[in-house]
């Protein structure tokens, strides 16, 4: 009989060891997509370093730098081409990474004093089109200028930019894609005829819903950041990792199969919790202090061991973000970058990779 309980209690302490040590459904990285001159680069980086790493999902910032066909009027300066887009295809698919495209939709259509190349093609689309770009930008301002966003209730708008979603999933051959939707500062503005006096977490779910019921009609799913879905008041998170502007409500008007990057820099807050209690798929998302990764890590994986038989899928891993160029990332990564170009990220991600494959 005591043998008998012993080996049941061993194998309970083995089959919890082999669960502890599951890796992360995602292990992620998300990037601006390598310029031309470094795509072979880059292609032999994921060959010999992201994937020995353990990545296993990698997004791409393509924007507007793609030598779009559906288009042309919206390619921005140096882009990439289908043949450069097809060598990040065939490495991810050799070592089965999931690779997905990103471009920025409703928010962040500007940045500083410059439009970015949507509202610069197409002017009407502009929630603040008297808000003018100033020579010389600074924050805070006036205007309250962040970054630009499109009028989501324009009858014309959705018609450009899903010509622009299909064609860089297509050339991607992607089953998901991440379409931003952060920092969203701009939104049912009083300058708009169409959205103002309007609920703005309605707005806001209301473009997600929509974003995502035309991707489901090619079984895409969509990603998004989450902080314009997390109450910046109440919790104190603020202005920036979350909303002040009242469309954190969207969190029970989205679509449950919309998947969030939950994004903190500064500090490991606990908002993933959020996110999986409403029924939503969460990323955990760090940026350059290692030692936020790493707590957002032990938080991220205390979740998962806590959490009920319902909520633990939903915390689905964690993703580096990199806010610089693939090329500094690369050389940071590789200890080649000098002290001018190091990238924090690299050195943030190194930290996740060593307790990911330990």
């Amino acid at each position: 009989m005591k043998k008998a309980v012993f080996t049941f209690a061993l194998f309970c302490f083995l089959l919890n060891s082999i669960c502890a040590e599951e890796p992360y459904k995602v292990r992620g990285l998300c990037i601006a997509a390598p310029t031309p001159e470094v795509i072979d680069e880059f292609v032999d980086f994921i060959d010999n370093t992201l994937a020995p790493d353990g990545v296993n999902t990698l997004i791409l910032r393509v924007d507007y730098g793609y030598e779009y066909k559906s288009h042309p009027e919206l390619v921005g300066g140096n882009p990439l081409k289908e043949t450069d887009v097809k060598k990040l295809v065939t490495i991810c698919k050799k070592h089965n990474i999931r690779l997905m495209p990103q471009v920025n939709l409703l928010g962040h259509q500007s940045w500083a004093g410059t439009p970015g190349k949507l509202l610069e093609v197409y002017p009407e689309f502009d929630e603040t089109p008297e808000v003018e770009f100033p020579e010389k930008y600074e924050w805070p301002n006036d205007d309250g200028l962040y970054c630009k966003s499109y009028c989501p209730l324009h009858p014309e708008v959705h018609k450009v930019v899903f010509d622009i979603v299909d064609e860089i999933v297509e050339v991607f051959e992607a089953d998901a894609f991440h379409a931003g939707m952060d920092e969203v500062f701009y939104i049912g503005h009083e300058q708009c005829s169409r959205c103002y006096g309007l609920d703005k977490a309605e707005l806001f779910a209301g473009e997600v819903n929509k974003i995502r019921d035309h991707l489901k009609k090619t079984e895409t799913e969509l990603w998004i950041w989450g902080d314009r879905l997390i109450d910046g008041k109440t919790t104190g998170i603020g202005l920036w990792e979350a909303s002040f502007n009242n469309t954190h409500k969207a969190i029970d008007l989205i679509s449950k199969d919309v998947v969030i990057c939950d994004w903190h820099y500064e500090a490991s807050h606990p908002t993933v919790a959020l996110f999986a209690a409403k029924g939503l798929t969460v990323v955990t998302c760090p940026w350059r202090k290692s030692d936020v990764a790493l707590e957002q890590d032990k938080m991220t994986r205390s979740f998962i061991k806590n959490a009920s038989n319902e909520m633990k899928p939903r915390y689905a891993g964690m993703m580096q973000t990199v806010w610089g160029s693939a090329k500094g990332f690369m050389d940071s990564y590789n200890g080649t970058a000098n002290e001018r170009r190091k990238d924090a990220s690299a050195d943030c991600f190194k930290s996740l990779v060593s307790v990911w494959n330990n």
